[in-house]
């Protein structure tokens, strides 16, 4: 870690405990203000901000949220004709959101009141002959739709509908030099990415095509000074890093390789003391989003106040456990 690094200086009064309950209130507060201005502008990635709100409840052991009520918003933004769901009511279909509403839906135990055909169709007609996955239909391809793709049919118990082992290959062609992965065939690599591509391969059963030590030294660098985590060389660090990067490297067994003290204290300082929620980094605005992957971060960093959660679907253990889903990951001993 030697030379400048872009980076930020926690103050020493800095936040240092896990404010619970009001993390618990910030989420429920943002839910339940649907006019506030935040609401409003969100209506583009609502469904998303729907599995954000909704997780992060899970993880703090909390279900305050209308089963009822979150499965009429689900079914609200899908689209019958297509068999896919938009981020909000009368928007298009698209794969984000599709495995979003089905990440809340199996949550609230509701996968059975579903079309499952449906919705897999929509999924496996978006494939394309090299492999990859379209987001919509408008023809956007990028790693991260390989990943919604194969998790929305794992959760559905249908993976085999799509030709994983042509996503497999596509997901590979977007390795980099430099053992990390990008969005589509030469792009640069990016800590987002990275997680997707190892939550794919992770799904398929294929994380022995990793070259696992290269990848884990990449993912490694993006720690820096202050103990946050960055998405990519001379970039600050963010808090949401915190479940990107340390998700692929708990796939991979090389959690051990970070220094986990020092992110800990990272996140903690990115928490708001009074109202609850935490930020992209100490100082700036919370938000649903950075709140569900501080927490998440720290439960895989072992925080015994907060429900275990799965590294590659970012849904609570218990429930991965319950669908009877069992996904690759490395040893850390190997």
């Amino acid at each position: 870690m030697s030379g400048f690094h872009k980076d930020v200086i926690l103050k020493d009064d800095a936040p240092s405990q896990l404010f619970l309950l009001k993390h618990r209130d910030f989420i429920l507060g943002y839910a339940k203000n649907q006019n506030s201005y935040e609401y409003v502008m969100s209506e583009w990635l609502r469904a998303s901000g729907v599995y954000w709100c909704l997780t992060a409840l899970k993880l703090l052991n909390n279900s305050d949220l209308k089963e009822d009520d979150l499965f009429e918003f689900v079914m609200s933004c899908y689209n019958e004709e297509k068999g896919g769901f938009g981020a909000s009511e009368n928007h298009d279909p698209h794969l984000l959101y599709t495995l979003s509403a089905v990440q809340i839906l199996a949550m609230i135990n509701r996968l059975d009141d579903i079309d499952r055909d449906k919705i897999v169709n929509f999924v496996v007609t978006l494939q394309q002959t090299d492999g990859s996955f379209w987001g919509d239909e408008w023809g956007e391809v990028d790693t991260r739709f390989t990943f919604c793709a194969f998790a929305t049919l794992v959760i559905l118990d249908r993976l085999h509908d799509c030709d994983v082992n042509k996503g497999v290959h596509f997901v590979l062609q977007c390795k980099n030099f430099d053992g990390a992965f990008g969005c589509v065939p030469g792009s640069e690599s990016h800590a987002g990415q990275v997680f997707c591509c190892v939550g794919a391969l992770s799904i398929a059963n294929k994380l022995h095509l990793l070259d696992v030590d290269q990848l884990a030294w990449w993912l490694c660098e993006r720690q820096l000074p202050s103990g946050g985590l960055n998405g990519r060389p001379e970039k600050l660090p963010d808090v949401c890093y915190s479940w990107w990067v340390l998700a692929s490297l708990k796939i991979i067994g090389r959690t051990h390789w970070l220094d986990k003290p020092s992110l800990i204290k990272f996140i903690l300082a990115s928490q708001d003391e009074e109202t609850g929620g935490f930020a992209d980094r100490p100082g700036d605005m919370v938000d649903p989003f950075h709140t569900l992957f501080g927490l998440a971060g720290l439960s895989l960093l072992g925080d015994q106040h907060l429900a275990k959660v799965n590294p590659v679907l970012c849904l609570p253990q218990s429930l991965v456990d319950d669908l009877g889903l069992k996904l690759e990951t490395v040893s850390s001993n190997s």
